[in-house]
């Protein structure tokens, strides 16, 4: 649950700050009357990313046994490149956003209104469909039975919240740092993402490695509150395979320290 609440509030914050950005400018122009447009553009990306992490349930739901596992395997997989790619670029792109936005603003001023829905809607899809896969896959790795979903609305719902707040002057925080910390997080969440789809993909006996390296079932208990807390949030497995923790170290190692190499650069 805290892993979704979290992923929740920092690309649903993300979004909602893509929208501030947009109405801010348009009544700067004196364009109030144009800002519904914008919302349009906001509502169908919205409800596309939702679409999708629907039909990716259904999907896996109704397939066959074994595809299943070969679908959620294959798809958390992938969804640790988006996020991976999502990460650096938020911390690479997000000073010149707003700059960005607003001259695609100026340019659809001057062409349609249906232009600015396009701007909105490409602006927040992009967000919306990488959250939606990723949060489908820290949901089907979350088996601790606390709620994955409800965590992934209370953090969008928070992150509206501070969005309209940051929008009227009434909140200001560091942006820069929250980002920042925020996407170390998730690289460990990502890290615990990749092993479980690995172990998808080794029950389909599609990997190597799948002999167990360690358990720590007796230090950690099946459905005691440590392991309820860390499932949650990192995915833990108290009994990886070898290339679960292969991939899980490695992944760390790599993504993280060029994140923390990119973000003191920066």
């Amino acid at each position: 649950m805290l892993a979704n609440l979290l992923i929740g509030l920092r690309e649903g914050l993300e979004a909602a700050l893509i929208v501030s950005i947009l109405v801010a400018y348009l009544n700067k122009l004196g364009q109030r009357n144009t800002v519904k447009f914008v919302l349009f553009g906001v509502a169908a990306a919205v409800a596309l990313s939702v679409g999708v992490g629907f039909l990716l349930n259904l999907i896996v739901d109704n397939a066959e046994a074994g595809t299943n596992q070969i679908i959620g395997g294959s798809t958390s997989i992938i969804a640790v490149g988006f996020v991976t790619w999502m990460i650096f670029w938020m911390n690479r792109q997000g000073r010149h956003m707003g700059s960005a936005l607003r001259t695609k603003v100026d340019a659809a001023a001057q062409t349609s209104t249906f232009s600015l829905i396009l701007i909105a809607f490409f602006a927040v899809i992009r967000e919306g469909v990488e959250t939606a896969i990723f949060l489908w896959s820290t949901t089907r790795a979350d088996t601790s039975g606390d709620s994955p979903v409800l965590g992934a609305v209370l953090g969008l719902v928070l992150a509206a919240v501070l969005g309209y707040l940051i929008y009227r002057g009434a909140v200001k925080i560091n942006l820069s740092i929250f980002f920042r910390f925020t996407g170390a997080f998730l690289i460990l969440v990502a890290a615990g993402i990749l092993a479980y789809g690995i172990a998808e993909l080794q029950e389909m006996n599609w990997l190597p490695l799948s002999q167990t390296a360690y358990d720590l079932s007796g230090l950690v208990p099946q459905g005691s509150l440590g392991e309820t807390l860390l499932h949650g949030t990192l995915s833990f497995n108290a009994a990886p395979s070898v290339l679960q923790v292969f991939a899980w170290v490695g992944y760390v190692a790599v993504v993280g320290t060029i994140y923390v190499r990119a973000s003191r650069k920066k």
